[in-house]
């Protein structure tokens, strides 16, 4: 088992490559399907963007099984809002996956009567709840963070009034600015939350899109995929980056 984890895990390079290259095009063919003198080109990166999203699709096949195990050891975490919020992620793409291999059977023509508006529908539903208990974990995190430093900020006070037994000189930002700068701060310290909560939020444009929640356009779809795909090759290439699940 931990063999084929670790196979995957391989395939999670090769598949974030594929998918920045995917994303790269349905930008570019974006930018420039008005212009007449273009068309060809357009033509070749709608091509290669579907050739990318076909062949990340082979390498998925095994994420089912990946994201079961994640979901095993998430489950197993200490912290009750982690353990829940992260074992549903897992589970959820896992289910995700399903209707993903489902779905490339159909492409493959093993599977020429299934469904496909129907269970790229669940396919995308299951995506999108993945990442919203995903945004709930990086919300987790950040408020965790802000509790924290509101009680350093307290004692420093106490401690100062103790000390000199008066107010700190300066005026104290309250309100939104100041809830603000204490957040610009806690990413600022933090990469690891900072990219998670990036590449999160680029990756929603896709599902709200599909399902309609928010619509939008191709170019913004693409702008999110291209970077979230960068944020998830520098993760992959220094693990340091990533947030510990």
């Amino acid at each position: 088992m931990e063999g084929f984890v670790g196979f995957t895990n391989r395939c999670q390079g090769r598949d974030q490559l594929f998918r920045a290259t995917q994303y790269t095009c349905m930008l570019l063919s974006y930018l420039i399907e008005n212009k007449a003198d273009k068309k060809k080109l357009v033509m070749k990166l709608k091509q290669l963007e579907s050739s990318m999203s076909s062949g990340r699709k082979m390498f998925r096949l095994g994420n089912v099984v990946h994201a079961l195990v994640a979901a095993r050891r998430a489950a197993e975490l200490p912290e009750v809002v982690p353990r829940l919020c992260l074992t549903g992620s897992h589970l959820s793409r896992a289910l995700y996956f399903v209707c993903d291999a489902a779905l490339w059977l159909r492409s493959v023509g093993l599977q020429p009567h299934l469904d496909k508006p129907k269970w790229h529908t669940w396919a995308t539903k299951c995506y999108y709840c993945s990442l919203l208990m995903n945004l709930a974990r990086d919300w987790y995190e950040i408020s965790w963070r802000l509790e924290q430093a509101a009680l350093e900020e307290k004692a420093k006070e106490n401690s100062t009034w103790q000390k000199d037994g008066e107010e700190l000189n300066g005026v104290k930002s309250d309100g939104l600015h100041s809830f603000l700068c204490q957040l610009f701060q806690i990413l600022k310290g933090n990469p690891p939350l900072l990219l998670d909560l990036v590449k999160n939020l680029c990756d929603l444009s896709g599902p709200l899109d599909t399902l309609g929640i928010y619509k939008t356009n191709p170019g913004v779809i693409g702008f999110c995929g291209v970077l979230s795909s960068l944020v998830g090759i520098l993760t992959l290439a220094s693990p340091h980056l990533k947030l510990k699940q």
